[in-house]
């Protein structure tokens, strides 16, 4: 293997990768051609990953900073200290873009007749619905907060935003409040339409008009109304009490998340120097965090929830999920299984096909088992239900629940509950390891023998993400894939019996020897003459070692092609380590989350279908499969849905050293990804 000098110039830090990812998010905002709605909605999804950003890796970088380590060697050549500068510089950076797009979203709004409004562009008829609707729908949730220098300041919620308000009094007084800006009602309220246009007021205005009737009993010559929010520190910290159960310990945890230390502070820009002062002092703001200059609107995720107003034109056009060929609703899934493997493509596709799969296992007289591994539920979960029928008809069933996904722990602790009371066997991980594997399998008696079918996927068992997360899900009967899985569940029941695998290749114990040893097959193939290359296709990138290898392979010259919708830590085209590596990141109208690898092999291709990134934790620190793909039908579809993606040049960015997010354009052929992918299976479908 070949030794790389250790340099700056090496890897890009993963925070400040990611930074450039959400800039990327941004860039769909900014974008024209994107329909107007969907770029207010991505205005709040580059709000959502940064409130998430903060609370976890910012959060992560101030705890090294703290501990008194340099972190040199954790965050990729930079001191910590240096790098919480640079993130909230950027973020300022990144901030003050969004502000600037926001504007042009709004005059663009304006041309299509919507108008967001303040308080002091009512009219009389909109006034008075105002009023009406604060007395009935405002003020009943309504919760302020009265401060003074002496009364201690209430935990603030995470995340949430307020309204700080500063009353300056006729005694010459000044007297602090906070309105929490409430989540439960919507934060855009449309208007009564007027002469057909259409008017939308932010709750946060709302509120500040009927600032009067909040604070009628204070006696104060003038009164002011600025937004405030904190990010707090999101890691979860367990107790070590044994009398707890690991379910009981995670709640707890979750419920001290929102008493985290504050890691960012963001403020309206136009509020008063001693008003800011005085909230800062009072929620324990300090010069090592993250303080951050705003505007007059924070919590701009809600923009994720804008309503559509009836205006089809100004979304995207939804598509109708595709039937997969020859794998019918209708029928047994099994019996078609067990013919031939099937590839279910979400949101191409419908996600039906799991939620049949797990129903008819739940009725199927035949079935005796099912076991299954949980990351993510939806709200309401078909996936659920059906695992708790089959309970209740009498299977044995196992459910690997990961109740530390992050920010999902709650819900899965309150399904965890509903399926402990009809028997379900219930497995909380493994401990000092997340299970991110995306796994099931069932076990049925035919003809008075054991046959299994399974699941593997990309992406979790989810009815709400398979809506716009791209995903591959492998149906099989494949018995050697499925004797591989099922050692999986072995494992999960006793720990300490670690497994070989024939065919799967897994997290923690060998995804990283795997792909070395099928690397290394290509530099060899290459230095022999033979046909090789690497396609890759994943969410992140930023394990040094695997980034290593694939300098290596490049140096041998491996020509390789990777798709990277996030993090990329690896830098490509620098000559003497990376010339023979593409790297380019797709953002458009579906989130990008499958995972696919691509090995030449001589001209036989090796393909797998992974649930884990080339990040660290999927690799040391999580449970996780990667499956190979034996059905050659299949194999050749996933390398054409590889190969449409690495021609989209819409939507697909390369990425560089300068990370300057550029787009790879033609516009005299233009080629979008997403669509062509559509098209391409709706065509299967037909022919």
């Amino acid at each position: 293997m070949i030794k790389l000098k250790k340099n700056k110039y090496q890897y890009i830090n993963r925070e400040l990768s990611w930074l450039q990812f959400n800039a990327r998010v941004l860039q769909e905002a900014s974008d024209e051609t994107v329909p107007l709605i969907e770029r207010l909605r991505f205005l709040g999804i580059f709000s959502n990953n940064l409130d998430e950003f903060f609370k976890v890796r910012y959060a992560t970088v101030k705890r090294i900073d703290e501990a008194g380590k340099a972190g040199v060697n954790q965050l990729g050549g930079i001191k910590a200290s240096d790098l919480l500068e640079q993130i909230t510089q950027t973020v300022i950076k990144h901030q003050s873009a969004s502000f600037k797009i926001l504007k042009r979203i709004h005059k663009a709004l304006a041309k299509e007749s919507i108008y967001i409004v303040k308080e002091d562009e009512l009219d009389v008829s909109q006034q008075e619905f105002i009023k009406d609707y604060f007395i009935q729908k405002v003020s009943p949730a309504l919760v302020v907060i009265i401060l003074n220098e002496k009364i201690a300041l209430p935990n603030l919620k995470d995340s949430a935003a307020y309204l700080g308000i500063n009353m300056c009094l006729k005694s010459g007084t000044n007297q602090y409040a906070l309105i929490e800006i409430s989540k439960r009602i919507d934060r855009f309220i449309v208007l009564p339409k007027v002469n057909g246009e259409n008017y939308i007021i932010m709750l946060d205005d709302l509120l500040r008009y009927c600032l009067d009737d909040i604070f009628n009993i204070f006696d104060y010559s003038s009164i002011s109304a600025h937004m405030i929010k904190i990010t707090r520190d999101a890691e979860l910290d367990l107790e070590s009490d044994l009398s707890k159960s690991f379910m009981e310990k995670i709640s707890n945890s979750v419920k001290e998340r929102q008493e985290g230390a504050p890691v960012r502070f963001v403020y309206d820009q136009t509020i008063d120097e001693k008003t800011l002062t005085f909230f800062m002092n009072k929620m324990g703001v300090e010069q090592t965090d993250s303080v951050i200059p705003g505007g007059r609107y924070h919590n701009r995720r809600d923009y994720m929830k804008f309503p559509s107003l009836g205006r089809k034109e100004l979304l995207y056009e939804k598509i109708t999920p595709l039937l997969i060929k020859n794998l019918s609703l209708e029928t047994s899934i099994f019996e078609a299984i067990a013919k031939k493997d099937y590839l279910q493509y979400t949101p191409y596709h419908t996600f039906s096909y799991t939620v049949k799969f797990l129903r008819e296992a739940a009725l199927d007289p035949k079935v005796k088992t099912i076991k299954i591994t949980i990351y993510r539920l939806a709200q309401i979960s078909h996936v659920a239900s059906s695992l708790i029928n089959a309970a209740k008809n009498g299977k044995k069933v196992t459910v690997i629940m990961e109740i530390q996904a992050r920010f999902d722990e709650q819900a899965n602790i309150d399904y965890a509950e509903q399926m402990q009371r009809v028997g379900v066997n219930l497995i909380f991980g493994v401990q000092g390891l997340k299970v991110h594997s995306k796994i099931c399998v069932i076990e049925r008696i035919e003809n008075e023998k054991l046959k299994r079918y399974g699941l593997i996927s990309t992406g979790n068992f989810n009815e709400s993400t398979a809506k716009i997360y791209t995903d591959y899900t492998l149906f099989t009967s494949n018995s050697k894939i499925l004797k591989d899985l099922n050692k999986i569940f072995d494992f999960f029941q006793v720990n300490y019996k670690v497994s070989r695998y024939k065919h799967i290749i897994t997290s923690p114990h060998y995804t990283k020897s795997a792909f070395y040893k099928i690397i290394d097959n290509e530099i060899a193939n290459k230095r022999a003459g033979k046909p090789a290359y690497i396609k890759l296709k994943m969410n992140s990138i930023s394990n040094y070692k695997m980034i290593n290898k694939l300098y290596e392979a490049s140096n041998a010259g491996v020509k390789i092609h990777m798709i990277v919708r996030g993090i990329c830590s690896l830098i490509p085209g620098v000559k003497g380590m990376s010339e023979n590596i593409e790297v380019v990141s797709i953002i458009d109208k579906f989130l990008e989350h499958t995972r696919l690898y691509i090995f030449c092999n001589n001209d036989m291709p090796k393909v797998y279908i992974s649930s884990a990134d080339w990040m660290t934790r999927n690799i040391d620190h999580r449970v996780e499969v990667s499956c190979p793909i034996y059905d050659q039908d299949i194999k050749e579809e996933l390398i054409d849905t590889f190969n449409i993606c690495w021609s989209d040049n819409t939507k697909t960015r390369i990425l560089n050293k300068t990370q300057d997010n550029k787009y790879k354009h033609n516009k005299e052929e233009e080629l979008r990804m997403q669509f062509v992918t559509y098209d391409y299976l709706k065509n299967k479908l037909d022919n």
